[in-house]
Protein backbone atom coordinates (compact mmCIF):
# COMPACT_ATOMS: atom_id res chain seq x y z
CA UNK A 1 0.00 0.00 0.00
CA UNK A 2 1.27 3.58 -0.38
CA UNK A 3 2.58 5.01 2.75
CA UNK A 4 0.04 5.47 5.56
CA UNK A 5 1.01 8.96 6.07
CA UNK A 6 -0.48 10.02 2.55
CA UNK A 7 -3.68 7.48 2.99
CA UNK A 8 -7.25 8.78 3.60
CA UNK A 9 -9.44 6.09 5.03
CA UNK A 10 -11.39 5.18 7.87
CA UNK A 11 -13.48 8.98 7.87
CA UNK A 12 -16.78 9.89 5.89
CA UNK A 13 -17.16 13.52 4.94
CA UNK A 14 -20.74 15.08 4.53
CA UNK A 15 -21.20 17.85 2.32
CA UNK A 16 -24.24 20.10 0.86
CA UNK A 17 -24.96 21.90 -2.75
CA UNK A 18 -27.52 23.97 -1.90
CA UNK A 19 -28.30 25.43 -5.35
CA UNK A 20 -29.17 21.96 -6.23
CA UNK A 21 -31.39 20.95 -2.83
CA UNK A 22 -28.88 17.64 -2.57
CA UNK A 23 -26.60 16.36 0.21
CA UNK A 24 -23.76 13.77 0.51
CA UNK A 25 -21.61 11.98 2.23
CA UNK A 26 -18.05 10.19 0.92
CA UNK A 27 -16.68 7.82 2.69
CA UNK A 28 -13.30 5.11 2.54
CA UNK A 29 -12.81 2.59 5.04
CA UNK A 30 -9.25 1.05 5.41
CA UNK A 31 -7.72 -0.36 8.41
CA UNK A 32 -11.41 -0.54 10.25
CA UNK A 33 -12.54 -2.25 7.28
CA UNK A 34 -9.46 -4.92 7.52
CA UNK A 35 -9.96 -5.40 10.96
CA UNK A 36 -13.54 -6.51 10.24
CA UNK A 37 -12.55 -9.10 7.39
CA UNK A 38 -9.83 -10.18 9.14
CA UNK A 39 -11.55 -11.73 11.91
CA UNK A 40 -13.16 -13.98 9.86
CA UNK A 41 -11.35 -15.66 7.14
CA UNK A 42 -14.17 -14.78 4.45
CA UNK A 43 -14.20 -16.99 0.70
CA UNK A 44 -13.74 -13.79 -1.70
CA UNK A 45 -17.13 -13.38 -2.14
CA UNK A 46 -18.26 -13.46 0.87
CA UNK A 47 -15.53 -10.79 2.12
CA UNK A 48 -16.64 -8.36 -0.84
CA UNK A 49 -20.16 -8.76 0.30
CA UNK A 50 -18.82 -7.78 3.79
CA UNK A 51 -17.07 -4.81 2.91
CA UNK A 52 -19.75 -3.55 0.42
CA UNK A 53 -22.16 -3.93 3.80
CA UNK A 54 -20.09 -2.20 5.59
CA UNK A 55 -19.45 0.55 3.60
CA UNK A 56 -23.06 1.08 3.15
CA UNK A 57 -23.70 1.41 6.86
CA UNK A 58 -21.11 3.69 7.30
CA UNK A 59 -22.50 5.77 4.34
CA UNK A 60 -26.28 5.43 5.84
CA UNK A 61 -25.09 5.77 9.39
CA UNK A 62 -23.34 8.85 9.12
CA UNK A 63 -26.51 10.68 8.42
CA UNK A 64 -27.89 9.91 11.58
CA UNK A 65 -28.62 13.33 13.74
CA UNK A 66 -28.48 11.70 16.45
CA UNK A 67 -25.11 10.95 17.64
CA UNK A 68 -25.55 7.72 19.82
CA UNK A 69 -28.23 6.28 17.42
CA UNK A 70 -27.43 3.19 15.69
CA UNK A 71 -28.02 1.76 11.68
CA UNK A 72 -28.14 -1.76 11.75
CA UNK A 73 -28.77 -3.78 8.38
CA UNK A 74 -29.89 -6.80 8.12
CA UNK A 75 -30.69 -9.67 5.19
CA UNK A 76 -33.25 -12.47 5.47
CA UNK A 77 -33.32 -15.25 2.98
CA UNK A 78 -34.28 -19.35 3.16
CA UNK A 79 -32.28 -20.52 0.46
CA UNK A 80 -29.55 -18.40 -0.59
CA UNK A 81 -25.93 -19.17 -0.18
CA UNK A 82 -26.11 -16.07 2.53
CA UNK A 83 -27.65 -17.47 5.33
CA UNK A 84 -27.54 -14.31 7.43
CA UNK A 85 -25.66 -10.37 6.98
CA UNK A 86 -25.44 -7.89 9.73
CA UNK A 87 -23.66 -4.66 10.52
CA UNK A 88 -24.55 -1.97 11.96
CA UNK A 89 -23.31 1.81 12.74
CA UNK A 90 -23.18 3.32 16.21
CA UNK A 91 -21.34 6.38 17.04
CA UNK A 92 -18.85 6.32 13.94
CA UNK A 93 -18.54 2.28 14.89
CA UNK A 94 -19.22 -0.40 12.01
CA UNK A 95 -19.22 -3.90 12.82
CA UNK A 96 -20.19 -6.93 11.21
CA UNK A 97 -20.20 -10.84 9.63
CA UNK A 98 -21.90 -13.22 7.81
CA UNK A 99 -23.06 -16.62 7.95
CA UNK A 100 -22.86 -18.48 4.83
CA UNK A 101 -23.41 -22.33 3.38
CA UNK A 102 -19.92 -23.53 2.43
CA UNK A 103 -20.80 -26.20 -0.17
CA UNK A 104 -23.70 -23.63 -1.57
CA UNK A 105 -20.93 -21.00 -2.70
CA UNK A 106 -18.87 -23.68 -3.76
CA UNK A 107 -21.17 -24.20 -6.73
CA UNK A 108 -21.73 -20.88 -7.01
CA UNK A 109 -19.80 -19.43 -9.93
CA UNK A 110 -17.40 -17.27 -9.13
CA UNK A 111 -18.24 -13.83 -8.83
CA UNK A 112 -21.97 -14.58 -8.07
CA UNK A 113 -24.85 -12.35 -8.55
CA UNK A 114 -26.79 -10.98 -5.99
CA UNK A 115 -29.25 -13.24 -6.21
CA UNK A 116 -26.77 -16.08 -6.47
CA UNK A 117 -26.10 -15.42 -3.15
CA UNK A 118 -29.32 -14.79 -1.65
CA UNK A 119 -32.00 -15.92 -3.82
CA UNK A 120 -35.67 -14.39 -3.21
CA UNK A 121 -34.22 -12.44 -0.03
CA UNK A 122 -35.01 -9.02 1.86
CA UNK A 123 -33.10 -6.56 2.86
CA UNK A 124 -34.10 -4.76 6.06
CA UNK A 125 -32.72 -1.23 7.61
CA UNK A 126 -33.55 -0.12 10.74
CA UNK A 127 -32.85 3.13 12.67
CA UNK A 128 -33.01 3.07 16.78
CA UNK A 129 -32.95 6.75 18.05
CA UNK A 130 -31.45 6.28 21.57
CA UNK A 131 -32.02 10.03 22.80
CA UNK A 132 -36.43 9.52 22.13
CA UNK A 133 -36.48 5.86 21.85
CA UNK A 134 -38.13 5.51 18.57
CA UNK A 135 -37.12 3.22 16.24
CA UNK A 136 -37.69 2.98 11.89
CA UNK A 137 -37.82 -0.15 9.97
CA UNK A 138 -38.13 -0.08 6.36
CA UNK A 139 -37.93 -3.27 4.24
CA UNK A 140 -37.33 -4.30 0.52
CA UNK A 141 -36.77 -7.02 -1.65
CA UNK A 142 -33.08 -7.56 -2.88
CA UNK A 143 -33.27 -7.00 -6.07
CA UNK A 144 -30.73 -5.62 -8.82
CA UNK A 145 -26.93 -6.70 -9.33
CA UNK A 146 -25.73 -5.90 -5.93
CA UNK A 147 -26.36 -5.00 -2.43
CA UNK A 148 -25.75 -1.20 -3.22
CA UNK A 149 -28.73 -1.40 -5.80
CA UNK A 150 -31.11 -3.06 -2.85
CA UNK A 151 -30.09 -0.56 -0.81
CA UNK A 152 -30.59 2.44 -2.86
CA UNK A 153 -34.23 1.45 -3.80
CA UNK A 154 -35.00 1.30 0.43
CA UNK A 155 -35.17 5.21 0.07
CA UNK A 156 -36.64 5.04 -3.50
CA UNK A 157 -39.37 3.07 -2.21
CA UNK A 158 -39.66 4.00 1.53
CA UNK A 159 -38.37 6.96 2.09
CA UNK A 160 -39.88 8.07 -1.58
CA UNK A 161 -36.85 10.57 -1.59
CA UNK A 162 -34.37 10.71 -4.77
CA UNK A 163 -31.19 8.33 -3.64
CA UNK A 164 -27.97 7.55 -5.52
CA UNK A 165 -25.46 5.41 -4.04
CA UNK A 166 -22.22 4.34 -5.61
CA UNK A 167 -19.16 1.75 -3.93
CA UNK A 168 -16.60 0.24 -4.79
CA UNK A 169 -13.96 -1.84 -3.48
CA UNK A 170 -10.11 -2.84 -4.20
CA UNK A 171 -7.85 -5.43 -3.09
CA UNK A 172 -4.47 -3.44 -2.81
CA UNK A 173 -1.86 -5.88 -3.57
CA UNK A 174 -0.07 -5.99 -0.19
CA UNK A 175 -3.54 -8.06 0.91
CA UNK A 176 -5.13 -5.03 2.26
CA UNK A 177 -8.92 -3.68 1.13
CA UNK A 178 -10.27 -0.75 0.48
CA UNK A 179 -13.65 0.56 -0.14
CA UNK A 180 -15.48 3.62 -0.55
CA UNK A 181 -18.84 5.12 -1.07
CA UNK A 182 -20.85 8.19 -2.03
CA UNK A 183 -24.15 8.39 -1.12
CA UNK A 184 -26.42 11.78 -2.75
CA UNK A 185 -29.76 12.33 -2.01
CA UNK A 186 -32.13 15.23 -3.03
CA UNK A 187 -33.36 17.44 0.05
CA UNK A 188 -36.49 16.76 1.18
CA UNK A 189 -38.54 19.75 0.87
CA UNK A 190 -42.41 19.80 2.36
CA UNK A 191 -40.57 21.08 5.44
CA UNK A 192 -40.14 24.34 4.11
CA UNK A 193 -44.05 24.92 3.08
CA UNK A 194 -42.46 23.73 -0.70
CA UNK A 195 -44.16 20.55 -2.57
CA UNK A 196 -43.24 17.46 -1.02
CA UNK A 197 -40.58 15.58 -3.37
CA UNK A 198 -42.95 12.59 -4.18
CA UNK A 199 -46.20 14.68 -5.70
CA UNK A 200 -43.99 15.85 -8.04
CA UNK A 201 -43.17 14.15 -11.94
CA UNK A 202 -39.62 15.73 -12.11
CA UNK A 203 -37.05 16.68 -10.41
CA UNK A 204 -34.26 18.53 -12.84
CA UNK A 205 -31.98 19.86 -10.10
CA UNK A 206 -31.51 15.84 -8.85
CA UNK A 207 -31.33 14.86 -12.24
CA UNK A 208 -28.06 17.26 -12.84
CA UNK A 209 -26.57 15.78 -9.42
CA UNK A 210 -27.38 12.18 -10.02
CA UNK A 211 -25.68 12.38 -13.44
CA UNK A 212 -22.55 13.65 -12.28
CA UNK A 213 -22.77 11.17 -9.14
CA UNK A 214 -23.15 8.18 -11.87
CA UNK A 215 -19.49 9.76 -13.10
CA UNK A 216 -17.83 8.27 -9.87
CA UNK A 217 -15.44 5.63 -10.03
CA UNK A 218 -14.60 2.76 -8.13
CA UNK A 219 -11.33 3.97 -8.85
CA UNK A 220 -11.69 7.14 -7.57
CA UNK A 221 -13.46 6.02 -4.54
CA UNK A 222 -10.86 3.54 -3.13
CA UNK A 223 -7.63 5.17 -4.60
CA UNK A 224 -6.58 6.44 -0.76
CA UNK A 225 -3.77 9.06 -1.66
CA UNK A 226 -7.19 11.03 -2.98
CA UNK A 227 -7.96 12.86 -0.06
CA UNK A 228 -12.03 12.88 -0.18
CA UNK A 229 -12.25 16.84 -0.05
CA UNK A 230 -10.54 16.78 -3.37
CA UNK A 231 -13.04 13.72 -4.82
CA UNK A 232 -15.91 16.11 -3.97
CA UNK A 233 -14.18 18.93 -5.51
CA UNK A 234 -13.64 17.23 -8.85
CA UNK A 235 -16.95 15.67 -8.82
CA UNK A 236 -19.27 19.43 -8.10
CA UNK A 237 -16.22 21.77 -9.25
CA UNK A 238 -18.84 23.74 -11.11
CA UNK A 239 -21.03 23.85 -7.97
CA UNK A 240 -20.65 25.70 -4.00
CA UNK A 241 -19.92 23.00 -2.14
CA UNK A 242 -20.32 23.36 1.53
CA UNK A 243 -18.59 20.38 3.97
CA UNK A 244 -20.23 20.59 6.73
CA UNK A 245 -19.11 17.35 9.33
CA UNK A 246 -16.39 15.37 9.10
CA UNK A 247 -16.25 12.12 11.06
CA UNK A 248 -14.02 9.52 11.73
CA UNK A 249 -14.46 5.59 11.43
CA UNK A 250 -13.80 2.89 13.96
CA UNK A 251 -13.90 -0.95 13.82
CA UNK A 252 -16.03 -1.70 17.44
CA UNK A 253 -17.43 -4.15 18.60
CA UNK A 254 -19.04 -4.40 22.28
CA UNK A 255 -18.54 -7.51 23.27
CA UNK A 256 -16.40 -6.50 26.56
CA UNK A 257 -15.91 -9.01 29.47
CA UNK A 258 -17.77 -6.47 31.33
CA UNK A 259 -20.46 -6.63 29.15
CA UNK A 260 -20.93 -10.41 28.86
CA UNK A 261 -20.74 -10.95 33.04
CA UNK A 262 -23.61 -8.15 32.58
CA UNK A 263 -26.06 -9.90 30.05
CA UNK A 264 -25.03 -13.41 31.46
CA UNK A 265 -25.83 -11.92 35.17
CA UNK A 266 -29.79 -11.67 34.09
CA UNK A 267 -29.97 -15.48 33.77
CA UNK A 268 -31.29 -17.68 36.87
CA UNK A 269 -28.33 -19.38 38.64
CA UNK A 270 -29.78 -22.57 37.47
CA UNK A 271 -29.62 -21.46 33.59
CA UNK A 272 -26.14 -20.32 34.20
CA UNK A 273 -24.89 -23.52 35.43
CA UNK A 274 -26.79 -25.51 32.64
CA UNK A 275 -24.88 -23.08 30.21
CA UNK A 276 -20.90 -23.93 31.00
CA UNK A 277 -19.37 -27.30 30.67
CA UNK A 278 -18.14 -29.86 32.31
CA UNK A 279 -15.16 -27.30 33.64
CA UNK A 280 -18.00 -25.27 34.93
CA UNK A 281 -17.27 -22.61 32.42
CA UNK A 282 -19.70 -20.72 30.13
CA UNK A 283 -17.84 -19.83 26.47
CA UNK A 284 -19.38 -17.02 24.84
CA UNK A 285 -19.14 -16.51 21.09
CA UNK A 286 -19.02 -13.01 19.53
CA UNK A 287 -20.07 -13.59 15.78
CA UNK A 288 -19.20 -10.36 14.99
CA UNK A 289 -15.41 -10.04 16.06
CA UNK A 290 -15.22 -14.07 16.24
CA UNK A 291 -13.61 -14.24 19.70
CA UNK A 292 -14.80 -16.24 22.57
CA UNK A 293 -15.07 -14.92 26.27
CA UNK A 294 -14.53 -17.88 28.83
CA UNK A 295 -16.57 -16.97 31.70
CA UNK A 296 -16.45 -19.13 35.17
CA UNK A 297 -19.58 -19.78 36.46
CA UNK A 298 -18.88 -18.32 40.10
CA UNK A 299 -17.64 -15.31 38.69
CA UNK A 300 -21.08 -14.01 37.47
CA UNK A 301 -23.16 -12.14 40.33
CA UNK A 302 -26.49 -11.49 39.52
CA UNK A 303 -29.13 -9.94 41.93
CA UNK A 304 -31.49 -12.96 42.29
CA UNK A 305 -27.98 -14.85 43.68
Amino acid sequence: MTDRALSDTDRTLAFAIPQRSARGRVVRLGPALDTVLAAHAYPPAIEALLAEALTLAALIGSTLKDASGQLTMQTRTDSGVVQLLVCDYRGGEVRGYVQHDADKLAEAPERPTLFALFGAGYLAITFDLETTGERYQGIVPLDGETLTEAAQNYFVQSEQIPTLIRVGIARLGDGTTIAGGLFLQHLPEGENGRERLHTRLDHPEWEHVAALGTTMGGEELTDPTLPLETLVWRLFNEEEVRVHQVLPIAHGCRCTPEHILNVIGKFPLEERQAMAGDDGVIRVDCAFCASVFPVPVEAVVSADD
